[in-house]
């Protein structure tokens, strides 16, 4: 169970950000083995607090900029990642229309004891 947070500017249509989350979704159901079922994805506005440096390694980022941190438990290849970031980069330049170098991505990996499904119990430990 992958957990998304994508953090973008505020004042985007409702179908924007839906598109975002269904780009992000998708390229980790072809890349990394996540089932298309398993969504859950917290989408944040911000209308001040997206900071950050518009020419860091030579990549030109616009207002437009957005973040994707995903967390989710570890072993994929570095082949899989590599994969997973060019398909997100994809999915959004083609909806909802972002800019490749608009796109920030962060994977944070942990481990089966570390997810509760609900209820207070870590259901991938036996």
């Amino acid at each position: 169970m992958p957990l998304v947070r994508i953090s973008h500017r505020s004042g985007l249509s409702e179908a924007y950000r839906q598109a975002l989350s269904d780009g992000v979704q998708e390229a980790m159901a072809s890349t990394v083995n996540v089932p298309a079922d398993d969504r859950f994805h917290i989408l944040t506005e911000h209308a001040s607090g997206l900071v950050f440096d518009a020419h860091y390694l030579g990549i030109e980022r616009s207002p437009e900029w957005v973040a994707i941190q995903i967390t989710l438990r570890k072993g994929r290849t570095v082949e899989m990642k590599q994969a997973l970031y060019r398909r997100i980069v994809e999915n959004l330049a083609a909806k909802p229309g972002v800019r490749p170098e608009d796109v920030l991505i962060c994977l944070v990996e942990n481990d089966l004891p570390d997810w509760s499904f609900g209820n207070g119990v870590a259901q991938y430990v036996r």
